[in-house]
């Protein structure tokens, strides 16, 4: 074995993968795992631990995995992660703990995340659970929304000993877990349903079909229902549209309803009654993680699909694995273009897009070099259906509904970064309902965060 290069995963057919909804990559089998663990170099000074959002101890994990103890190595892993079969599967390893691994300096970094996939799936067949939670203390914590950020503050604070109720909107738990993501990337039953039952496990409650700012809102959770806080994880669901004519057409959807229908409501499976436009050709506009999910979804659908992005590769805000994987699967990419008119039919149906050729000039406010039009090179893009997947921001619901909770020009929550603590007191918040859209590893953070602010503050009380 060579020490620099990482063990291969298996992975689907491109050929084959792309006609199916099936998990794309098949992890590593123990072998294959106690093998890649072997190359981590076990550093007395771990960098990739500082490049993690919620300090996995990384490298005693893996010293585990090497020696074929995988039940430590998953105990190990729950003392700070509540979702160790998601990270595994859609963290950005590539720029977190992977990103500052040493093996990486002179060759392939470890492959923490296939590593932590395969502890976290192996403990669930094995039929493990985390480590229960300390004696209860008496006091309650509501917290609004069952995604990453509010799964990982829920579990933390039960840990703590606190009786913890969560209120989910929808009908099923997992937030953008079950909704956003498809499951060619992560598998709802097998890996999000038994997430969310191990968090159960610790004593949480969770409360479906309950929408705060309609069916009760955080004033009444503290004041009526005896909750002696509130942590707001309730995530950014409202998408982004561009504004340009045309784009009220029959056809042009946001990322977040398609890709809802499909995961969520399983409008990909022949037996569901779930409506879903498949399209016959597909633009998809945006760059993000999103933008490749709902691309490769329309791809699976049936779909020639182009994704429409005004800058080039070099700055696609999605994983360098997703862009990978939708290359192969067939999906074409035309960079440095942006759209300005949505055409269609006499009956209102998209019949194209008109987009125009941009070049890339001085940086923006994000370090990103700005794109700018390039006067005259108008073209079209044939297409019957067209996905805006541009980022979203929080729904103003409960902020509007909540005395005394700031929000900043975006309609963001404003919390502070350390603790999650906002301007009304007992009522944390974070995620992306702070932050705007980001990834699921900095939602959880951000909810661990919370959950320590939030004991500092009841064990001061």
């Amino acid at each position: 074995m060579d020490p620099f290069v990482r063990i291969p995963v298996r992975e689907q057919d491109p050929k084959v993968r792309a006609t199916n909804f099936e998990e794309v990559c098949l992890g590593y089998n123990k072998e294959e795992a106690m093998e890649e663990a072997s190359r981590c170099l076990n550093c007395p000074k771990p960098l990739c631990v500082q490049g993690c959002p919620v300090a996995i101890d990384i490298p005693g994990f893996i010293q585990q995995v090497k020696a074929g103890d995988v039940e430590k190595a998953y105990q190990i892993i729950s003392e700070s992660s509540a979702l160790p079969a998601v990270c595994g599967r859609v963290c950005p390893q590539e720029s977190q703990c992977e990103g500052k691994c040493v093996r990486g300096f002179k060759g392939d970094a470890v492959s923490i995340g296939k590593l932590e996939r395969f502890v976290a799936d192996t403990a669930r067949e094995m039929g493990i659970k985390p480590a229960g939670p300390k004696e209860k203390n008496g006091k309650k914590v509501a917290v609004i929304g069952s995604g990453p950020s509010g799964l990982t503050c829920a579990g933390d604070l039960a840990k703590m000993g606190y009786d913890v109720t969560i209120f989910e909107a929808l009908h099923e738990a997992g937030g953008v877990l079950v909704y956003g993501i498809p499951e060619f990337r992560l598998p709802k039953e097998k890996v999000v349903k038994q997430e969310v039952e191990n968090v159960k496990s610790l004593g949480v409650k969770i409360e479906k079909d309950v929408v705060i700012g309609k069916s009760t809102t955080i004033d009444g959770l503290l004041e009526e229902e005896g909750f002696d806080a509130v942590f707001i994880g309730s995530g950014a669901g409202l998408p982004r549209f561009m504004n340009i004519p045309g784009e009220q057409s029959l056809g042009v959807f946001s990322a977040n309803e398609f890709l809802t229908r499909s995961n969520l409501m399983k409008a990909f499976d022949e037996n569901s009654t779930t409506p879903i436009m498949k399209p016959k050709k597909c633009v998809v506009v945006g760059g993000g993680n999103v933008a490749m999910d709902a691309a490769r979804t329309a791809l699976r659908l049936g779909s020639e699909v182009h994704v429409v992005y005004r800058r080039s590769e070099a700055e696609l805000p999605a994983r360098a694995e997703e862009v990978h994987h939708a290359k192969e699967e067939g999906i074409i990419f035309d960079l440095l273009c942006n759209p300005v008119e949505i055409l269609a039919d006499e009956k209102g149906w998209v019949k194209g897009c008109k987009c125009i050729r941009m070049e890339l000039g001085e940086p923006d406010e994000s370090g990103r070099r700005s794109p700018v039009e390039v006067p005259g090179s108008e073209f079209e893009i044939e297409c019957d259906a067209v996905i805006m997947s541009l980022g979203t921001s929080p729904n103003p619901l409960i902020s509007s509904t909540t005395s005394g909770l700031d929000v900043n020009r975006r309609k963001c929550i404003v919390a502070d970064e350390a603790s999650g603590l906002t301007s009304k007191e007992g009522v944390y918040a974070g995620g992306d309902a702070v932050t705007g859209a980001a990834t699921v590893i900095l939602a959880m953070g951000a909810g661990k965060a919370a959950a320590k602010g939030i004991d500092e503050y009841l064990s001061a009380k």
